[in-house]
């Protein structure tokens, strides 16, 4: 069974295909990376899988329940987590309150129990800190559990967005460009912590530029070219490809 799939998907901007006729599918449990050269499209069919865009033409079924259009906050309920490529952190909250807000989903806030049950109100939320503490740990930012978001450094917030996603407990995670603006040591920890998420059984969805990292952790990786699917394969099969090679380095091309 699929837990993602995309059927004859496309997306025009002013008579512009971005993303055109798009068919492929992610099995759960796996670490598939969307690539493509500059202007590929990946990042706009990134856009379309997590709700920021509507496509023009075509579906998109998660968990064989159609999901075409909804919009990234409704995601969530469907079992669907992404972080962002500009940071989305809460300034103004310290870094255990960032993760929480990820957990709003199995925090009970209806109003019987908010207006009979404080007692218990204050106990899920004492439970909910508890929790973000651990998924903290769990990602690496221990050293970070009483700090406020704002005076973390750059890597740290990357993780801390992971973090947050994760507290919704979802089954499916998009990473946008996880390791943008990392130095090479971070960069081999953000590694580290795509593999432990997938052993977890989560399905990690993948739009990354570094190359080194995508063969590195994909189990199956989707190459764009102008908006058209180029190749799709494993690590091995795309290192290979003839196609991927012209599209990224210009192999074969001819001298003038």
């Amino acid at each position: 069974m699929t837990l993602l799939r995309v059927e004859n998907l496309s997306r025009e901007f002013g008579g512009i295909h971005a993303v055109e006729n798009l068919n492929f599918a992610i099995n759960p449990g796996t670490i598939h990376s969307i690539i493509g050269p500059n202007g590929a499209g990946n990042t706009t069919l990134f856009n379309l899988i997590t709700g920021v865009y509507t496509p023009s033409t075509g579906q998109i079924y998660f968990n064989d329940q159609e999901i075409t259009g909804v919009p990234t906050y409704r995601l969530a309920r469907h079992g669907i987590s992404r972080t962002f490529q500009n940071l989305q952190i809460f300034f103004n909250m310290s870094a255990v309150e960032n993760v929480m807000v990820g957990n709003h989903l199995h925090t009970d806030s209806r109003f019987l129990p908010a207006l009979f049950g404080y007692l218990s109100i204050k106990q899920g939320e004492r439970e909910c800190r508890q929790r973000a503490e651990q998924i903290m740990c769990d990602v690496g930012l221990e050293q970070y559990i009483g700090s406020d978001a704002d005076s973390m450094p750059y890597g740290a917030l990357k993780w801390l967005e992971v973090a947050r996603a994760l507290a919704s407990e979802p089954r499916m995670l998009l990473l946008d460009e996880p390791a943008a603006g990392l130095n090479p040591a971070e960069t081999r920890e953000i590694d580290d912590l795509i593999k432990r998420i997938a052993d977890k059984g989560i399905t990690v969805v993948l739009v990354e530029h570094d190359m080194k990292l995508v063969m590195g952790v994909s189990d199956h990786i989707l190459v764009l070219d102008s908006g058209r699917k180029l190749a799709e394969g494993t690590a091995d099969e795309i290192r290979q490809n003839p196609d991927v090679l012209e599209a990224y380095l210009g192999h074969g091309r001819k001298e003038h």
